[in-house]
């Protein structure tokens, strides 16, 4: 009997949401996210699947809701976008839009909005609210207003997690300029017990004659160290390194500016050193897109200090202040995804009659952001003579040293701001200018317009 009265009462609950613009704009407690995303579920069960990467230092799962036409299928030609909120606890903004975006979407595709169903029908989309929801709900339970700056910041072990990946950007310093600074995590093992240094000596074999005794020193040090990893580190970098992401986003809160690689400085300067990754221009033009698309982001004399200037609402990450073992830099130096840091707003814990806003602000730069998983260059590649995905093939630009490495059903998809480039691919990294093919990237809005260029190698 108890459970029929509860039924009829969901049922009726999921009636009234799928009336509402939106589901209540609040800051939602861990207990309530579950329930939130669980309703979407409901709401969309042909379109959406709620799944769990791993659980916090206090056992809470970290949840991801995915959003597509075919959820839980990995699908030929169809690439994995990621957004990540709450990383830091108390950087809760992100946290309610991802909440109030993933209900939007999921209303939108059932009402028919063509602009939603393209993107949602061509894209596998995952959404992972609260990174560290152990240090949301230090933060939420904070008795008194205003709330501490830093509190609930760190997870229950008292770690930031942003600062807690592999050191990959230390790694990529020492590499010299033109050899590749893609899949690092290929020649440097993540686990402690096995950071030796074997692993070094790996790296040298694979560049012998670049690599002088004192860069081998280095990376013989870096191998050995102990640093912990925290579980929701490691629970993201195993979900970075086991899906073919192509395009993410970090949310954070305490200034307004879209934050690009690199995140550290190889110099070891805090801040002021600007460094480029090999796709600075793609990046920038990726970060631009959300700034521009935010109502106010990329308006001057927006940012939260007086003194900083950021030239149409976007930064590089070092050059603002260095973060070295980020969770950007290693999307990119690890896997085949680029990543940027959204901050959304001064107020890192705002007062929920505010939370409105926000959504305004941030809507439609969401939507655009995520469309540009669609932009560049994409296609297949197989063997010659039979036919087969030649996996572990790498798709390289002429002048960039950052490879892009064919999945196991031989596909890539390769970011790159509009412009005219050459493409190769290889299966032993080895590229003569004859491998090269020229290709013009258009301007880029959104399913449809990337070119497609296939291989046979």
């Amino acid at each position: 009997m108890g459970r029929g009265i509860i039924g009829i009462c969901l049922s009726l609950f999921v009636q009234l949401a799928m009336g509402q613009s939106y589901l209540d704009m609040r800051h939602h407690s861990y207990r309530e996210m579950k329930e939130y995303l669980r309703l979407v579920n409901n709401l969309c069960p042909e379109q959406s699947r709620l799944y769990s990467i791993g659980k916090s230092v206090q056992g809470r799962d970290l949840l991801v809701l995915e959003l597509g036409s075919t959820p839980g299928q990995d699908q030929l030609l169809k690439p994995d976008f990621k957004y990540v909120a709450n990383m830091h606890g108390n950087e809760v903004v992100g946290k309610e839009l991802l909440l109030w975006l993933a209900h939007y979407m999921c209303q939108e595709y059932k009402a028919g909005n063509q602009e939603i169903q393209l993107l949602m029908n061509t894209t596998r989309i995952h959404l992972l609210p609260s990174m560290n929801p152990d240090g949301y709900e230090a933060a939420l339970n904070y008795p008194r207003e205003p709330k501490p700056y830093t509190y609930g910041r760190a997870n229950a072990n008292g770690q930031d997690l942003n600062r807690n990946f592999p050191d990959l950007d230390a790694t990529a310093c020492q590499i010299p300029n033109g050899q590749r600074t893609d899949h690092l995590s290929r020649v440097m093992d993540f686990r402690r017990e096995q950071r030796s240094a074997m692993l070094a000596r790996s790296i040298f074999q694979e560049y012998p004659e670049s690599f002088s005794k004192d860069v081998y020193s280095a990376l013989t040090k870096r191998a050995g160290e102990t640093e912990e990893r925290q579980p929701e580190t490691e629970a993201v970098m195993n979900w970075i390194l086991r899906h073919k992401f192509v395009l993410s986003a970090n949310l954070h809160g305490g200034d307004l500016v879209a934050n690009y690689p690199y995140d550290a400085s190889c110099n070891g300067q805090e801040m002021g050193h600007y460094q480029k990754s090999p796709d600075d221009s793609t990046f920038r033009y990726l970060a631009s897109s959300y700034s521009m698309a935010h109502t106010r982001m990329s308006k001057k004399g927006q940012a939260c200090d007086p003194g900083e200037k950021f030239a149409n609402g976007i930064t590089n990450g070092a050059d603002w202040y260095s973060v070295p073992g980020g969770m950007q830099d290693f999307n990119y130096l690890a896997s085949n995804c680029f990543e940027i840091t959204l901050e959304l707003g001064c107020d890192k814990f705002p007062k929920e009659d505010t939370l409105p806003t926000y959504w305004g602000e941030n809507k439609n730069a969401l939507l655009a952001f995520m469309s540009k998983v669609h932009c560049g260059v994409y296609g297949l590649v197989v063997d010659a003579q039979t036919g087969a995905p030649a996996t572990g093939a790498v798709v390289v630009i002429k002048g960039n040293s950052h490879g892009i490495t064919v999945t196991k059903n031989g596909e890539y998809f390769r970011l790159l701001a509009p412009g005219d480039y050459e493409i190769a691919v290889s299966l032993d990294s080895n590229f003569d200018d004859d491998q090269f093919f020229p290709i013009t990237v258009p301007e880029c809005k959104g399913p449809g317009y990337a070119v497609r260029k296939d291989f046979k190698i």
